[in-house]
């Protein structure tokens, strides 16, 4: 395929080596190595923020073969630091195909590795846990294993910063407004906004250093706090921020902003061994016992035992029985560990907007109930 010459490896930091191809950009690269089992999406998991700091490992074996086109993204650009295949197809076949997945990653200075044995490389994954790694040409693997030595851990570095909008802005209009409401962001994904405006609601994005007064100043009938990258536990601005918003609107948090709200009422956070990243994870909801698959992007969860002041767990993971969703007893408050949004993934779980928008609708009228 059109690519780059010469020899490339993805160092582990436990001393693994994986040999492969380059393509995209040119240069070396240095994240949290992790695997997704989604078979379709490439592009949407290359944009998706929740990525930021990681070297993104694919498990299906051919990637790219329907190309990349302008829809499909779902943020303002690549967010991973590099992205690990087994085969990148060179020539896609799709009606929308604008360009090749190389050409993309080279558009963006984003390195590829390809004709890497990532079932050997997954297996590793899931057996030591994720881990550091590095990507790097013509260089020897064990110099690169030094400096790997001295790359800041991910779980240390504050990456919603780095992936939120530097500042607040309106998504395009719904045809018929029923609701307000206000998206702090920490990582979001376009496709949470297209819903909500499909579902009538006027949305506003705030940046996620957003006080709960700032968000509180737009007058909203309900705020969704948003995915994103990286260690709830350094996130103490965002706690602080969900701590002022409860009791005051309705409330909703995805994957990180789940983890948020938790937090906010008490709840510690923990990391995965390697992190749920797919589109065919099995949640169970506690209350109805009825079971939907979901996308999920995460390595992170809630230690449900630490909650308190109401806030209870309503949905948990049937592969680990991690907690997946919460809600309170009294108040207006979801949270979901998984991406209702989808994209990749399926469209199942949609219904947590509308149930959320139920309890905003509720709010609105001084008649809120569970």
């Amino acid at each position: 395929m059109a690519g780059v010459d010469g020899k490339a490896f993805l160092v582990l930091e436990d001393g693994s080596i994986f040999p492969g191809r380059p393509f995209g950009a040119v240069g070396p690269a240095y994240g949290e190595v992790v695997f997704s089992t989604a078979m379709t999406g490439y592009q949407e998991m290359l944009t998706d923020p929740s990525y930021a700091g990681q070297i993104l490992v694919l498990t299906y074996p051919l990637v790219g073969n329907y190309g990349i086109n302008r829809h499909d993204v779902e943020s303002r650009r690549i967010q991973v630091r590099a992205l690990v295949v087994r085969e990148a197809c060179a020539a896609p076949s799709h009606w929308s195909s604008e360009m090749s997945l190389h050409e993309y990653l080279a558009s963006q200075g984003v390195p590829g590795l390809a004709g890497v044995d990532t079932r050997a490389l997954t297996r590793r994954l899931r057996t030591q846990g994720v881990m550091m790694g590095a990507i790097v040409l013509d260089e020897p693997p064990l110099r690169a294993l030094e400096r790997l030595q001295h790359v800041p851990r991910y779980g240390t570095t504050d990456l919603v910063r780095e992936v939120s909008s530097p500042a607040p802005y309106l998504w395009e209009p719904p045809l018929q407004e029923q609701h307000r409401i206000v998206v702090v962001d920490s990582g979001v994904k376009f496709n949470i906004m297209r819903i909500l405006r499909r579902l009538g609601c006027q949305v506003t994005v705030v940046p996620c250093t957003a006080t709960a007064e700032d968000v509180l100043g737009l007058d909203p009938d309900g705020v969704i706090l948003s995915p994103g990258p990286g260690d709830p536990a350094i996130l103490d601005y965002l706690v602080a921020t969900a701590q002022g918003l409860v009791g005051r609107t309705p409330l909703l948090g995805i994957c990180l902003g789940h983890q948020v709200i938790a937090r906010a009422f008490g709840a510690r956070t923990f990391k995965l061994k390697f992190g749920h990243r797919g589109a065919n994870h099995p949640v169970k909801d506690l209350l109805s016992g009825r079971v939907f698959i979901t996308a999920q992007n995460h390595g992170y969860a809630v230690d449900g035992e630490g909650l308190r002041g109401g806030l209870e767990v309503w949905q948990v993971h049937l592969n680990d029985g991690t907690v997946e969703g919460l809600y309170h007893r009294e108040l207006p408050i979801l949270g979901i560990q998984y991406h209702s949004e989808a994209s990749p993934g399926p469209w199942d779980n949609e219904y947590v907007f509308q149930r959320f928008l139920e309890m905003v609708s509720h709010h609105k009228e001084g008649r809120w109930r569970r």
